[in-house]
């Protein structure tokens, strides 16, 4: 149902780019991975909305978790695979990014895009993401340089197009404020489907952090974004908002009411866990009430 959106004083709004064509879709991203049903029901119930896309994260060396995507895929969500080319129990070492450059790792990329590409449902695959931190194996801080991480990236990629799987779609995902400039880690229009982006309001949450608006915090990466992968669609893969330092109701209010004005944005996954602080919807009464409030107007 079409909806006259009104934008709050302060939301930048391009009014020469195309009107949105579809509706802004909704995911989340919960403790219990793909299979946590439960979970998805619970925030369902509290905003009004079931998660059309459900992000879970996986280690490398895991094996394609097939049965798990099948959960979320018959509960009506599309699978978002946070695919971190690393070993958990070795979370520094730049080893599983070099290895993947000289063909050591192909086996477990083969039996990864057969057993998906034979499973034959739409996947995401949001691979080695944030690499423009300091906190992953794959960044530079950790000893991945830009060109390492494109040529991983493109190495992963040819072998699912070489194994002929047509149901993934790839997702590129820097961070909000990141180190250096995106397109000397962008593979290529050939290799990228769906531009990412993550980005958390902190709140006061930190002595270091500050309250800070949807429009500041995605504005400067939405453009950078548009700029590196010219008409691709875009979904913010990770968001949330702490509670200390402003109120989070009217945050997730702007919040979705701003994406919704940037027709390029396909939707966002909203990070539904407790973590390093509570980032999720339910956090408080308020909070569900004003996403349900909001995505009743989409």
């Amino acid at each position: 149902m079409e909806h006259q959106l009104k934008v709050r004083p302060g939301t930048a709004v391009d009014a020469r780019r195309t009107p949105r064509t579809a509706a802004l879709r909704f995911g989340v991203s919960t403790h219990g991975g793909f299979t946590a049903a439960r979970e998805w029901q619970a925030v369902a119930d509290a905003v009004g909305r079931r998660a059309e896309m459900v992000l879970a994260f996986e280690d490398f060396f895991a094996p394609p978790p097939v049965a798990a995507m099948a959960v979320a895929a018959y509960c009506g969500a599309d699978p978002v695979v946070s695919w971190e080319p690393w070993c958990w129990t070795d979370d520094r070492s730049p080893a599983v990014m070099q290895s993947l450059q000289s063909g050591a790792l192909d086996e477990y990329v083969h039996r990864w895009a057969d057993e998906i590409g034979e499973w034959g449902r739409h996947t995401f695959i949001r691979f080695a993401h944030e690499f423009n931190g300091d906190w992953y194996p794959w960044t530079p801080a950790c000893g991945t340089s830009p060109s390492a991480y494109t040529a991983a990236w493109r190495h992963v990629h040819d072998i699912f197009t070489a194994r002929g799987v047509a149901n993934v779609e790839w997702v590129w995902a820097p961070t909000v404020g990141g180190l250096g400039s995106l397109a000397q880690w962008y593979p290529g229009d050939d290799y990228v489907d769906v531009l990412g982006i993550d980005g958390y309001n902190w709140g006061t949450r930190l002595t270091s952090t500050r309250w800070i608006e949807p429009d500041e915090l995605f504005g400067a990466a939405l453009s950078e974004l548009r700029t590196v992968g010219t008409g691709k669609p875009i979904l913010v893969t990770e968001v949330g908002c702490a509670e200390s330092g402003g109120s989070k109701a009217d945050w997730v209010h702007r919040f979705v009411e701003y994406l919704d004005a940037q027709p390029d944005v396909m939707g966002f996954v909203w990070f539904e866990h407790a973590k390093e602080t509570d980032w999720r919807i339910i956090s408080s009464p308020e909070s569900a009430r004003a996403m349900a409030d909001v995505l009743g107007l989409l």
